[in-house]
């Protein structure tokens, strides 16, 4: 119900809102599209801001994607899996 995936996302991408909302009212934060997130790519967290600000990097950093999308595996369709990412990359 709170998830794009298999059967119901065949075919691609869908609007934004069709789940329902998580507990804080986001739709589509697991499957769907993978998110970008603001923080660059880093291996570990050691050294993060410890405020919970976006961890930036360099320009042209490679940066961190979240949540998932329409056609991965349901391990990936979660908050705490990430990809690194180059910044012009689609």
């Amino acid at each position: 119900d709170y998830v794009w995936d298999g059967e119901e996302a065949r075919g691609g991408p869908k609007d934004a809102g069709g789940e329902k909302p998580n507990a804080w009212g986001l739709h589509d934060m697991h499957g769907n599209v993978w998110e970008w997130c603001a923080d660059a790519w880093h291996d570990r967290y050691e050294g993060a801001p410890p405020d919970g600000n976006a961890w930036l990097g360099s320009a042209g950093a490679a940066g961190v994607l979240r949540g998932g999308c329409w056609h991965d595996p349901p391990n990936l369709l979660r908050s705490a899996a990430r990809l690194k990412s180059a910044p012009g990359e689609r």
